[in-house]
């Protein structure tokens, strides 16, 4: 059993890896200050003698005696990351020393859920580990991204200076179960607005491409890479390569959900980018490390829990 350490772990990633790490036989502190996770989301995981949930916001120092740490405290989605930008900010980089030093302080490895937003538009395709970027530091999105690449770049000069064991992983689009309605990414929205008979929202002519990973290959990704051997740090891509438009993406929810909803088209926004879809390569040779859940079945999924949320009820 390890002492595990999950920020953000009531988010809509942390819960599913505080679950599978629980099943796993380990002990699990989640730290949440509750800004955009969900006590409902960790609910099931109260009653385990195993976890533990504490209230906290990683912008503060925090000190528990853990064997491992897996640092996701960090607003996600564009809704959310812009409310409070400045605040968005702060966790990125100021989050990221608190996890940072605590790993120092006690001698142990910490994974940083880094992001596919650190390649900005890119002019490279598919996005490689080694591609630097294309982002725009002043702009609506610099926040997150910026944010984001700060972290990267605290995670290994404390690697190369203090000798800290991490890990740094970019996540590309992941979905699933506990993503909350209102957030304002492409398959819960284009999901709800479904499942309301509302109008399918896409922003700019619905050619713009990502890749799609469903959680369980996502959670499985992560845990494969922080149990992997010390000398490999990254960063490396976890996500799904196959690649979708977003009006395929939007033409598949309708047909999934069975609703009568049409596509209406709206500007697109700034600096929002054209493809995205990661290059995992190094994931599969290092970690053999491959995704197993088709877009169709991580639909269905996560549309039948939408569904049990009632959204259509309040349309």
């Amino acid at each position: 059993m390890q002492r595990i350490l999950v920020t953000g772990g009531a988010g809509f990633l942390g819960s599913h890896l505080c679950e599978r790490l629980l099943a796993a036989g380990h002990h699990v502190t989640c730290v949440d200050n509750y800004s955009t996770g969900s006590e409902r989301n960790i609910a099931h995981l109260i009653p385990h003698a195993n976890f533990e949930a504490i209230r906290h916001d990683m912008t503060l120092p925090i000190f528990v005696e853990v064997d491992r740490i897996y640092n996701l405290a960090c607003p996600a989605s564009p809704v959310h990351y812009r409310r409070d930008p400045v605040q968005t900010l702060k966790t990125c980089v100021y989050g990221a020393v608190n996890a940072l030093e605590l790993a120092r302080r006690a001698k142990i490895r910490i994974l940083q859920a880094s992001t596919a937003e650190v390649y900005g538009d890119p002019e490279v395709h598919p996005q490689h580990e080694g591609y630097w970027g294309r982002v725009n530091p002043i702009g609506m999105r610099g926040c997150y991204d910026e944010g984001k690449r700060c972290a990267d770049t605290l995670f290994f000069d404390y690697w190369r200076q203090y000798r800290v064991p991490i890990k740094v992983m970019r996540i590309f689009n992941a979905y699933g179960p506990r993503m909350q309605p209102d957030d304002g990414r492409v398959i819960s929205s284009f999901i709800v607005q479904a499942l309301r008979g509302e109008p399918i929202t896409i922003y700019g002519d619905g050619l713009q491409t990502r890749s799609f990973c469903y959680v369980d290959d996502l959670i499985d990704g992560m845990i494969r890479f922080m149990e992997s051997p010390a000398e490999f740090v990254g960063p490396v891509n976890i996500g799904n390569p196959e690649e979708s438009t977003i009006r395929e993406l939007a033409e598949k929810i309708i047909r999934l959900t069975d609703s009568a909803s049409l596509i209406r088209l709206q500007e697109l926004p700034d600096d929002d980018p054209r493809r995205r879809r990661p290059d995992i390569s190094l994931a599969r040779r290092e970690l053999n490390f491959a995704p197993t859940v088709p877009l169709d079945e991580g639909l269905r999924r996560t549309i039948e829990y939408f569904r049990a949320l009632n959204l259509s009820a309040a349309g």
